[in-house]
């Protein structure tokens, strides 16, 4: 299926419009659709080149990003030594509620370090501005968070290279993938310059019963609380008559 959509792309290239398009690249699906027994998913980003991809040849990036939100990180501080308690804090603005980063090769080996930063591409090139405390274990902390619930990926396999223009890499989303409008960007790197770059966009959304949950609990959070309350007792009630009957 992957060489099959690849092999289309390149024929709607064709010689005439790869000369004038360095590259072209395109996502599976531009719409993911977020039910109650989502598990994740994948999306594909595949496209061609003008020129040979791989070694001595054109590099090829792929870089996603989410909807941003801000973030508070919590030091917690002990208290007479049996009790933890909030303490310092930082609150980070901005931070991405997804990024993905993968390449033919690592960033940092086809890009220079200053370019590399500039268009943020490694998760240490992030631009994470925050207020409160100030000490770059707060930085740390919430980059080991989101690395592991898997919203922050980087290098995760590389950029697969099929014949010598063509490319794909696939792009994971969790479980836990925050809904909103997702950019990719694919770079085309030739020389350790990045010579041309294609923007993509898809949207996250929830569907049925997710979403009625959840537009319950953002504009009525009272209802929400009270409804899980409710459930929670019911739910305690009937495992208790189950059990007495056993």
């Amino acid at each position: 299926m992957i060489r099959f959509a690849l092999l289309l792309l390149l024929a709607w290239a064709g010689p005439g419009r790869a000369q004038e398009l360095p590259l072209v690249a395109a996502l599976s699906q531009n719409a993911v659709e977020v039910t109650t027994g989502f598990t994740g998913t994948s999306l594909m980003v595949f496209g061609s080149t003008e020129g040979p991809i791989g070694p001595g040849g054109d590099e090829v990036l792929v870089v996603a990003r989410g909807p941003t939100r801000p973030v508070v990180v919590r030091r917690k501080v002990p208290v007479l030594g049996v009790i933890w308690v909030n303490g310092p804090s930082a609150r980070f603005a901005g931070v991405p509620g997804f990024y993905f980063l993968a390449g033919t090769r690592p960033a940092w080996q086809v890009l220079p370090e200053e370019e590399r930063q500039r268009n943020g591409l490694g998760l240490d090139s992030l631009p994470l501005t925050s207020t409160g405390a100030r000490s770059p274990a707060f930085r740390a902390a919430l980059l080991e968070l989101e690395s592991d619930s898997g919203l922050w990926v980087e290098d995760p396999a590389p950029v697969e290279i099929a014949g010598s223009r063509l490319f794909h890499a696939r792009l994971p989303l969790p479980a836990a993938v925050p809904t909103g409008d997702y950019q990719v960007e694919v770079l085309l790197v030739r020389s350790r310059r990045i010579v041309a770059r294609q923007a993509l966009a898809f949207r996250v959304d929830r569907v049925g019963t997710a979403d009625r949950i959840a537009t319950v609990a953002a504009d009525q959070p009272f209802l929400y609380g009270l409804s899980c309350i409710l459930f929670a007792a019911l739910a305690g009630w009937l495992g208790s008559v189950l059990f007495r009957r056993g």
